[in-house]
């Protein structure tokens, strides 16, 4: 009589060991092969090794499958400095073309594994014509003054009394020039909120597209995509900081609803300026993987993984990563200094523990095979964002999850090490008091 199989078996039975090499992704890239989006995630936003696993893949999507955009965890005109620096565009080089990232957590897109991928991108494409050129774009909506600015810059060069209009519209918010102190006046009643002009703003740009697209061809495209995007980051940016103060709107919902429209307008665009309109998404698994297979969906919340999905069908590939022990770029607090942090072993009913109970240090796993249907149960997995805070483990890092129903596909790595930072303090580079005190 067979014995039932359980996660350790199953995990066992469809673990691909990873040996370091090219070939560790041929199984990821052949399930990426009839793909249009593919969203690799992370477990945490300071850990070396995913970040270069994503480059890697990345750069094998590019060269065997034709994606020609990332698009990233980060705000939009932070990410467009360094999309204009893998264009072949401006004087920056690849340490000041991520200057932009100014705002906490800058580590999180100003590291050793980021400048090394856009350094290979800008060589990358400079072997192709401007029309078949990898873009990378940001996905997220904190930006407000800096994408309303851009939006008033990009009127001025094509429309200058339309810069007057979008000044006017937008005076509204710059009183103070600080997102939350506005987000709280204007929920509490405080000043006008800006919704209705930002709204306008943004309708306005879409309505005169044709007569400024006119002039200059690609170029026209890019800097108008740049603006209109720009104009919906204000938007929903300004919806995002009231809500923050108000009691009905769920702003996890705001923001993941913001980086799914972003993604598809993206893949629009590309498309429209000449190109394939595939892809990569790099962000944390706690966006990327299907809420609805996490106890967030019990909450109400949905994030980009789920919407994609709906969206396109298996035309988007999730895939994970975890990790069970090690060190990790984060802070202590909100707004705190890079520390390098010891991760602590993952606790016994999770996912991660499982993974490293198999005695495999480094594998892939595909989900989507029926032998992965033990993977379905339902246990805990691990999520560390810019802040880790191991003295509240369980209720700060973790959550439940069918991991199967998640993902497609996970790498799991049983020890990592922390991403270097491009400003790490001093001490950051001995990492061990930081463990004593832990």
């Amino acid at each position: 009589m067979t014995a039932p199989m359980t996660p350790f078996l199953a995990t066992r039975a469809l673990a691909q060991r990873l040996q370091e090499r090219a070939t560790d992704y041929d199984a990821l890239l052949e399930m990426a092969a009839d793909r249009r989006f593919v969203l690799l995630g992370e477990a945490t936003h300071g850990t070396q090794e995913f970040y270069r696993m994503r480059a890697e893949i990345t750069r094998r999507l590019i060269a065997e499958h034709g994606f020609d955009a990332v698009a990233v965890e980060a705000d939009w005109p932070d990410a467009w400095r360094v999309n204009r620096y893998v264009q072949g565009d401006g004087d920056d080089d690849a340490a000041s073309a991520l200057d932009d990232f100014e705002r906490f957590p800058q580590w999180m897109w100003r590291n050793r594994e980021v400048l090394n991928f856009i350094s290979w991108l800008r060589t990358c494409n400079a072997e192709l014509g401007p029309q078949a050129r990898v873009g990378f774009y940001g996905l997220d909506l904190y930006s407000l003054y800096r994408s309303a600015d851009a939006v008033i810059h990009y009127l001025q060069q094509v429309d200058p009394e339309q810069a007057e209009i979008a000044r006017g519209r937008y005076a509204a918010l710059d009183h103070v020039r600080e997102p939350q102190v506005y987000g709280y006046q204007a929920a509490f009643g405080q000043r006008p909120a800006a919704r209705e002009a930002t709204v306008a703003q943004l309708l306005q740009l879409r309505e005169d597209a044709q007569a400024y697209l006119e002039r200059n061809g690609l170029a026209a495209i890019d800097a108008h995509f740049f603006a209109e995007r720009n104009a919906a980051v204000v938007v929903n940016a300004e919806t995002y900081y009231r809500a923050m103060f108000g009691r009905r709107i769920n702003t996890w919902n705001l923001r993941d609803a913001h980086m799914r429209d972003t993604l598809l307008a993206l893949a629009d665009y590309r498309i429209r300026r000449g190109g394939t309109g595939k892809v990569v998404v790099w962000a944390h698994n706690s966006h990327l993987g299907d809420a609805r297979a996490t106890e967030a969906h019990l909450r109400g919340e949905w994030n980009l993984g789920q919407l994609m999905r709906q969206e396109v069908g298996d035309k988007a590939l999730l895939v994970g990563f975890t990790t069970y022990t090690g060190h990790v770029s984060a802070a202590s607090q909100w707004d705190g200094e890079v520390e390098h942090k010891w991760v602590r072993p993952a606790l016994h009913d999770s996912y991660e523990y499982l993974f490293h109970s198999t005695g495999i240090d480094r594998f892939f796993l595909k989900l989507n095979d029926p032998a992965a249907e033990p993977l379905r149960e339902t246990m805990l997995e691990r999520a560390i964002g810019v802040i880790y805070v191991p003295q509240t483990e369980r209720a700060s890092h973790y959550f439940v999850t069918s991991l199967a129903q998640q993902f497609d596909a996970v790498f799991h790595l049983d020890e990592t090490a922390a991403l270097e930072p491009l400003d790490a303090p001093r001490h950051w580079h001995w990492p061990e008091a930081v463990e004593a005190a832990a």
